[in-house]
This record gives C-alpha cells, structure tokens and sequence, in this order.
C-alpha cells in the first residue's frame, strides 16, 4: 500500500513542477491565498481563481504521545465559478488511505469598507481506506476574513455531523473545531507570515485540544507556492508534541476547460 501511495505522490509532485498538460496562468500572488493546513488549519474566506485548477502537496511529520507519523494530504481545487470552489483530498500515510474528502466553497461576500469576506465552506469525509475511520461526516465551516494594510485577520469556526465512531487517523471530521489567525504580507520578498490559535475535540469523549501553528507561504515562482509550517500544542496531554508540515501548490490550467476567448 505505501508503494502505491509513494507513487502517487511522485507523480503529483512531478505534474505540479513540470505542470504537464496544463495552459499558463497570468502572474499570481497565491502565497496570500491560505488554504486550509497550508500551513497552518486557518483558512481566509476567498477560493481560487475561475477555472484554475490547484495541487497541493504537502508533507507533515507529526509526533504525540511518543507516536511518529508522517503523512501527505494530496489535494486538488478547482475555480468553478468567480466566488466558488470544490476540491477533494486524499490523506496517505505509510500503512494506506486515511479517508477521502470532497468540499465545496463558496464566497457570499467579497471584502469591502464595511463588511469582511465571508465565505461557507462544505465537507463530506468518507471512511475509505484502513484508517479512513467508520462513518460518513458532514462538516459546515463559516469563514471571515478581514484586512486591516498588510495585515489581514482570519477566524473559522466548524461543526461535523455524523456519528461518534472510530476517526480517520489523518484529517479526521472533528465535532467541532474553531480558531483565529493573523497573517503579514510582505511584498518585496513575495512572503506571508501568519500565526494562529486553535481549539478542536475530535468525538464527544475526546479531551478538548489548544494548539498553536507558525507558518510562511513564499512565492517560488509566479504559479507556484513553498509553505512551511509547525505547530505545537498549549494544554497538557492533549494535542501534538510537535508538528511539521512543508508542502508546493502549484496554479494551473486545462486549456479544453477554458472559456472561448481566454
């Protein structure tokens, strides 16, 4: 089973950095765009551009009650509309799937002087794979954004429906989870800084986690992103030790896909 996930993640990579089959893109600033766990859970209100595909790629070491796992939580968006998105994710360890993930997002409410971004985001996770857990849950995340110059301010807060069985050992459905995070945008050297703190419990039994996450999304090239992120938690015996994540996003396009014109 690692054989077969190791492959698709070569083959992931390989297709996000030579960008195979894909049409150019005008020149990005996605290092802005925080998707959730890219680098830190904390996500802003806003889904990808319009018919633009994105892969995400990320690897997370993460390590708890003297526990080591690594895992990598392939992911692929698409612009559906201007203010809409859908996506799925596949979490792979080193002993199989963790579940799949599909989601949808939308944004009722671009920025402006009076109002912050506001967006609802949908996910269904799937008890796929040996440690995809066992039961089907819905979770609803409401998202808010707000730009204060190159500061920007972020708070979601999620609920899951379904019920209380085994969780999915990588991005499992929690019951509820809810967090703030700051982030810096600095221009010249095309960086996002953003700190965040979160509080979760993944069943109703489950002691209530508080954690804290660091991150840095850096523009490597004009379509494709370098984020790095560590978290750690704040109350004791209930969260990570530590975690590490470093993942590449790469913006692409299908040119069938594309409206005439474009």
């Amino acid at each position: 089973m690692w054989s077969i996930a190791r492959r698709l993640w070569v083959a992931a990579f390989a297709l996000a950095v030579l960008g195979v089959a894909a049409a150019p893109l005008g020149a990005q600033i996605d290092y802005r765009n925080l998707d959730d766990d890219r680098p830190t859970r904390v996500e802003d209100a806003y889904p990808v551009e319009r018919y633009a595909f994105e892969l995400l790629i990320p690897y997370l070491v993460e390590r708890e009650g003297g526990v080591t796992l690594h895992a990598s939580v392939l992911e692929l968006e698409y612009g559906l509309l201007w203010n809409a998105q859908i996506g799925v994710k596949a979490p792979l360890t080193s002993s199989g799937l963790s579940g799949l993930r599909v989601f949808a997002l939308y944004n009722f409410n671009t920025e402006s002087l009076v109002l912050p971004a506001l967006s609802v985001r949908t996910d269904v996770t799937f008890p796929v794979g040996s440690l995809g857990g066992s039961d089907t849950h819905v979770t609803v995340k409401g998202i808010v954004t707000r730009s204060f110059g190159r500061t920007r301010l972020h708070l979601n807060g999620a609920y899951s429906f379904g019920t209380d069985g085994t969780p999915a050992t990588v991005e499992a459905a929690e019951q509820w989870w809810y967090g703030a995070a700051l982030d810096r945008t600095l221009f010249r050297q095309s960086l996002l800084l953003v700190g965040e703190v979160y509080a979760l419990r993944i069943t109703s039994g489950s002691p209530t986690e508080v954690n804290a996450s660091l991150g840095l999304r850096w523009q490597w090239r004009p379509t494709a992103v370098i984020d790095v992120g560590v978290a750690r938690r704040l109350r004791q015996n209930a969260g990570p030790d530590f975690a590490i994540t470093i993942g590449l996003s790469k913006a692409f396009a299908i040119s069938g896909l594309l409206p005439r014109g474009r």
